[in-house]
């Protein structure tokens, strides 16, 4: 059984934490973020973040850890940030911003144009002879992961050549063609 809630998260220089009412708000250079608990206990002793639970039912101990994995993201992203980075496999695949706007070019008959939050920065990088990729960082990982995942559901990477949008490094099962 894991005991991952029983670790204490280290809050580094320039971070604070506080605690009011059922809400945790961690800020720090890169932002400010915010969350609800309940049914567990969140305190700071000594420049760490202690997560308790009051009983061991099922329902505590599975929010217990949780809850501890979230503080410790919400730390990681305002001292040090969140980043994604996605490829585009296949020809004539592009990708290109202006601001907070993000231009696709992903095979279809009209080019998909995304705006993106503000707290997102997108940045895109096409070098000849190589596969463009976008680049997606925050201080907020669940923002992050959940655009960058409605950009790869625009074209997903199909089986049998690996053509669409995936995560770099990301490894696909691929097929064998007819001929096989």
């Amino acid at each position: 059984m894991s005991r991952i809630g029983n670790n204490p998260v280290v809050i580094p220089q320039g971070v604070t934490v506080d605690i009011k009412d059922g809400l945790v708000t961690v800020k720090g250079k890169l932002g400010e973020l915010t969350q609800n608990f309940d049914t567990v206990g969140i305190k700071v002793e000594d420049g760490n973040v202690l997560v308790t639970r009051s009983s061991d039912t099922k329902d505590q101990k599975a929010k217990h850890g949780l809850y501890r994995a979230l503080m410790l993201n919400m730390i990681h992203g305002v001292s040090k940030g969140w980043t994604k980075e996605l490829e585009l496999v296949g020809v004539g695949y592009r990708a290109t911003n202006q601001g907070q706007k993000l231009e696709l070019a992903l095979g279809f008959s009209h080019a998909i144009v995304m705006n993106l939050a503000p707290e997102v920065k997108v940045e895109t990088v096409s070098e000849k002879g190589k596969n463009p990729i976008i680049k997606l960082t925050s201080h907020d990982k669940q923002l992050v992961g959940q655009v960058a995942a409605k950009i790869r559901g625009f074209r997903s990477p199909e089986p049998y050549k690996g053509k669409g949008v995936k995560f770099v490094g990301e490894v696909l099962r691929r097929k064998a063609g007819k001929s096989a």
